[in-house]
């Protein structure tokens, strides 16, 4: 007989409850999945170019992307996908993103965090106005 104390019946079984609870808890900050990918692999039809005004940002959840227009008119776009844990941000609060996951702020008019936990700045993507339609992503 060795010198540790056995685990507990109770204790094991907790153990066993437990671990697809945690587990739950891991997917639900992960940035894969069946959703949209992280950025766009070809260029994509966002929207109208009208969406976004001057100083303004819009963002675009089934693409995971955010669009923002300065006063001169020119466009930025970013991944909408936060650099900290890969959730998808879901909130923007007039030019600041908000990451549901765990509260990481960033400048949707350059990309930059503006509250930890993230330390790493959006992607930009590429993007244009195109016929009045914005298209963002590789080639745009």
């Amino acid at each position: 007989m060795s010198g540790r104390p056995s685990a507990s019946r109770r204790t094991v079984l907790r153990g066993a409850a437990l671990t697809p609870v945690a587990g739950l808890g891991l997917a639900a900050c992960s940035g894969g999945g069946g959703g949209a990918p992280a950025t766009p692999t070809a260029p994509v039809v966002l929207g109208l170019g009208s969406e976004v005004s001057k100083g303004g940002a819009q963002l675009y959840e089934d693409h995971n992307v955010v669009v923002s227009r300065a006063e001169d008119g020119s466009l930025k776009a970013f991944s909408s996908i936060c650099t900290h844990a890969g959730c998808a941000i879901n909130k923007l609060q007039g030019r600041t993103l908000v990451c549901p996951c765990h509260g990481s702020e960033f400048d949707a008019g350059t990309g930059k965090v503006l509250r930890a936990p993230a330390t790493v700045p959006l992607h930009e993507l590429s993007v244009e106005e195109k016929n009045g339609n914005i298209v963002a992503g590789p080639g745009a």
